[in-house]
């Protein structure tokens, strides 16, 4: 019985490690995101790193993308960068990977 309650054990800690990670990629992806429609939008510092901030936090509005959707793509026609949903959402994928390679080195 010990050993099926080890097993057990180890399911539930790398669940709880995935979840963790995943979190962490998403937070990073929205950053690297932000970073990337700062720079569209002309800014570069202190400036960028705010904004990106900005996007990550945006992100707790409601479960899923879209709320980071609204967030990026509005601010980003509000200052006249001709871009689209599609381009964003393209965006988004790509640096997701990018994300989880960097989270996935990082621990």
């Amino acid at each position: 019985m010990s050993q099926f309650n080890d097993r057990e054990k180890a399911f539930e800690n790398k669940a709880s490690h995935d979840k963790e990670l995943d979190f962490k990629a998403m937070a990073r992806r929205n950053k690297l995101l932000g970073l990337w429609a700062a720079e569209l939008m002309g800014l570069d510092g202190d400036a960028a790193q705010a904004y990106a901030q900005e996007v990550v936090i945006a992100d707790f509005e409601e479960v899923g993308d879209d709320d980071v959707m609204r967030k990026v793509l509005g601010d980003l026609q509000a200052k006249g960068v001709e871009t689209t949903e599609h381009l964003v959402r393209e965006r988004m994928t790509a640096l997701l990977s990018v994300a989880r390679a960097q989270v996935t080195s990082a621990s």
